[in-house]
């Protein structure tokens, strides 16, 4: 079925009591329908088999308008509601998609918003920094907030507790013994088999929707390349699709295609980050040792090239801020032949070693079902069979000019998520190669033009995580109004809680970087 008729058809399909305004946004499907009905179209969008992707709030005078994000076959769907702000409350979705569940305590941890009927309203942001009246994301919280003095321990969470004989806790972190952001762990166990296990997160809120507020869109861009600093390429390119979209400005075909090399790049190079790390949370030192190497390797082209190992800022608003001269193509491909070498001499050493296979085959499983229900995305989803990639599915320059191999498995453990890394990393060398074959003479940037007041968009870019969604607001005078940014973390997280159970407490190292979630990109 093609994207219209499923649309059409699922038109057709709502009841009478759920009345869709389709309000005309060039760049995306926007349906407008009353609060009373948000829960009951959730339950017939799963019913047909729609995807949840994101959700958000945004205070516009006495009102708020709340947003969800829908997905199917590639075609996206803003479902918004309104609803006044002296009685803020509106059904919950968490009831239908478990995917909707942190994302609506973020809400109603910065928006005071109450969700009807969520299943678990337990603070989810708002640890102790703020008193229990203060909504940092209204429009009447100063961006510096009301310090106090030092911001008290949460100690008081409460967590779910288990009980039976045997059964135990492990509290780990926030602060943990490497080098990664805090996130807390808590664990219970019946010797070393994990029954459960509860994240807390938010250890390192930013405030970021908060201080996008008045900018314009060169500052808004720099802070968006900042929302995960391994993905700044990604998030910087939705966020900029976003205020593109909003100020109709189309960018240059050169620059889309230098955009394209630059996330391919910053895919790889995690990628292969990631591979090594799981190799050495088993204690397989020599696959830690080459994949760290090649990464630092291609880490030392992206500076010799581009200027900056990590490509932040390379792209602005309206194209990019980078050129490749015919030396620096020449370079990347040389590069690019060099990896695909030195992968397939690498692998074939880790496909031999039957303790590596033992250590990750069956590990950290993750159903389809599962996947499915949490909205998993990435090469988390794509392991347990979620065959979604926006370069395929709802492409954009320039993947439209080219094929997307999507790279699937079904067995759902960290070997499939490790397989699957690996055979994005090729499928990346080879679109890389294919953007600079077309790389023909043109400019790099498109003059920028201020977008009307209330202009909005909404950009959707397949980062190495996943999926990234960007929704910008314009206010008057080229400012910000408000900007949301989903991080393919907030749908993956919740997996990691499920993937572990039944695994043994040792084993929870390697399965959390199979996952490697963003804490960052989630603590906004």
């Amino acid at each position: 079925m093609s994207s219209s008729d499923w649309v059409a058809d699922f038109l057709d399909r709502l009841s009478p009591d759920i009345a869709v305004i389709q309000i005309d946004i060039p760049s995306f499907k926007l349906w407008q329908i009353e609060s009373h009905a948000w829960q009951r179209f959730a339950e017939l969008a799963m019913q047909q088999n729609l995807r949840w992707a994101a959700g958000w709030a945004e205070q516009m005078q006495n009102r708020f308008f709340i947003n969800a994000g829908f997905e199917n076959h590639g075609e996206y769907i803003l479902l918004r509601t309104i609803i006044n702000s002296s009685n803020p409350e509106l059904p919950s979705q968490a009831t239908v998609y478990p995917a909707a569940n942190r994302s609506e305590r973020h809400t109603q941890d910065m928006f005071g918003i109450k969700f009807i009927g969520h299943p678990d309203n337990r603070r989810w942001t708002r640890h102790q920094g703020w008193i229990e009246t203060n909504y940092p994301l209204r429009k009447d919280f100063p961006v510096q907030g009301t310090p106090v003095g030092i911001t008290p321990p949460d100690v008081d969470y409460p967590f779910i507790k288990s009980h039976g004989a045997g059964v135990y806790e492990i509290p780990v972190g926030p602060v943990h013994a490497g080098i990664i952001e805090p996130g807390h762990f808590r664990f219970q166990a019946v010797g070393e088999l994990i029954l459960n296990l509860e994240e807390r997160l938010g250890y390192v809120h930013k405030g970021i929707e908060k201080i996008a507020e008045g900018r314009e869109p060169e500052s808004l861009a720099r802070l968006a390349g900042r929302v995960s600093g391994d993905t700044t390429v990604g998030h910087c390119w939705a966020a900029c699709m976003a205020m593109e979209q909003a100020a109709d400005v189309k960018i240059p075909p050169r620059a889309s295609l230098i955009r394209g090399i630059l996330a391919e790049r910053e895919r790889v190079a995690n990628h292969m980050g990631d591979m090594g790390a799981i190799c050495n949370d088993v204690a397989f030192v020599f696959g830690q040792m080459q994949f760290t190497r090649l990464r630092e390797l291609w880490l030392r082209t992206n500076a010799k090239v581009f200027g900056h190992r990590l490509l932040m800022d390379k792209i602005v608003p309206g194209g990019v801020a980078c050129d490749l001269s015919d030396e620096s193509c020449a370079l990347i491909k040389k590069d690019l032949a060099e990896l695909r070498a030195e992968l397939t001499e690498v692998i074939l050493a880790l496909d031999l070693n039957t303790s590596l296979e033992d250590r990750l085959y069956t590990a950290g499983f993750l159903s389809e079902e599962t996947a499915a229900a949490f909205g998993t995305v990435g090469y988390v989803g794509r392991a347990s069979g979620q065959d979604k990639d926006v370069r395929r599915d709802a492409p954009y320059a320039p993947y439209d000019q080219v094929t997307v191999k999507v790279s699937v498995e079904n067995q759902g453990d960290i070997a499939s998520r490790f397989w699957v890394r690996y055979k994005e990393t090729r499928a990346a060398l080879r679109l890389m190669e294919n953007f600079i074959d077309r790389l023909d003479a043109g400019d790099l940037r498109t003059e920028w033009q201020v977008p009307p007041t209330g202009s909005e968009g909404l950009g959707i870019v397949e980062g190495w995580r996943g999926e990234i969604i960007s929704h910008v607001r314009f206010d008057a005078d080229n400012k910000i109004a408000r900007f949301y940014p989903r991080d393919p973390s907030q749908l993956n997280w919740p997996a990691l809680e499920k993937l572990v159970l039944n695994n043994i407490v040792p084993d929870f190292p390697v399965c959390n970087k199979s996952v490697n979630c963003s804490y960052s990109g989630n603590d906004l």
